[in-house]
């Protein structure tokens, strides 16, 4: 990856023709009127489906590309039907959702590969990768932006997917052990980044977030639920790939190299509706959430 000092890309982002006053002069705005080829699909193979007691459904968006070890044995456990009889067993406050097997004793499917620390953390020297950068501060990493749709962090020669809202991360024991893909846990509060390059980040929710952050908090220590306490039972988790075409949900995530995607970027920054008196002059990784919306 080419690298681009901050001050120049702030020169650039300066010089690039400015947003009109006139609509849209918000990032919802932007987003509703950016044009079809702004849009890339998501793959089905990507796409997993979670469903939990109620019948409510969660969709996550899987992250091959920085984690593809891991998602390759979340999609082996899927299509294992692993999940299902399963629960949801964990509720902390301002931090996480944690799913899998309660007891850690349910036998895992063949097929699962190794995983290790050196798994949190892409190398990006030796590929060609599509970075759009970010000219705003980080205070957990040298460098940010954005690359096949997702926000990452950079150390110059490596990037890795940020601890963000509705992020999806896989629980370990203490490390070596980098967890197998099995124990699942979305952040339900402020960013922890602080766990960034200490656990393996799998993907995003990008459907039915309020299913998971709206749940009862557990009582016991870090939010666990007591047996005094209802676990949320998991009925099934799908590949959107192995659904039927019918139930297949079908997303678009918007294209991070497109002129739109710098537009929005720049409007979260700084805002120019009237809402507004004073622009931040700024976003953190966090704030700037690559657009994803349903298939038109």
């Amino acid at each position: 990856m080419t690298h681009i000092h901050r001050a120049a890309l702030l020169a650039i982002l300066s010089a690039s023709p400015v947003l009109a006053a006139d609509p849209p002069a918000t990032p919802a705005a932007l987003v509703a009127q950016a044009p079809g080829e702004a849009w890339r699909a998501v793959p089905p193979d990507d796409l997993l489906v979670m469903t939990i007691e109620g019948g409510a459904q969660v969709v996550i968006q899987l992250a091959p590309m920085f984690s593809p070890r891991h998602v390759g044995n979340i999609r082996v456990l899927a299509q294992a039907h692993w999940w299902d009889g399963t629960s949801i067993n964990r509720v902390q406050d301002n931090y996480v959702v944690q799913w899998g097997d309660a007891t850690e004793k349910k036998p895992m499917p063949p097929g699962l590969s190794a995983t290790s620390p050196d798994d949190y953390r892409l190398p990006i020297a030796t590929r060609r990768l599509q970075v759009t950068p970010s000219p705003y501060p980080d205070p957990y990493a040298p460098a940010t932006g954005f690359v096949g749709g997702w926000p990452v962090a950079m150390d110059g020669d490596a990037a890795w997917l940020p601890h963000c809202y509705g992020f999806v991360g896989v629980g370990r024991n203490l490390s070596p052990d980098a967890g197998t893909g099995a124990e699942l846990y979305a952040v339900i509060g402020q960013a922890p980044r602080q766990l960034d390059r200490n656990i393996a980040v799998v993907g995003r929710v990008i459907a039915g977030m309020a299913h998971l952050s709206s749940l009862p908090r557990g009582s016991g220590e870090l939010g666990f639920y007591t047996p005094q306490e209802h676990p949320v039972p998991i009925l099934s988790v799908r590949l959107a790939s192995d659904m039927p075409a019918a139930q297949r949900p079908q997303f678009q995530q918007m294209d991070t190299g497109s002129r739109s995607f710098a537009d929005y970027l720049r409007l979260r920054a700084n805002r120019k509706d009237d809402f507004y008196d004073r622009p931040a002059g700024g976003v953190d990784l966090c704030n700037a959430p690559v657009p994803v919306r349903p298939a038109p």
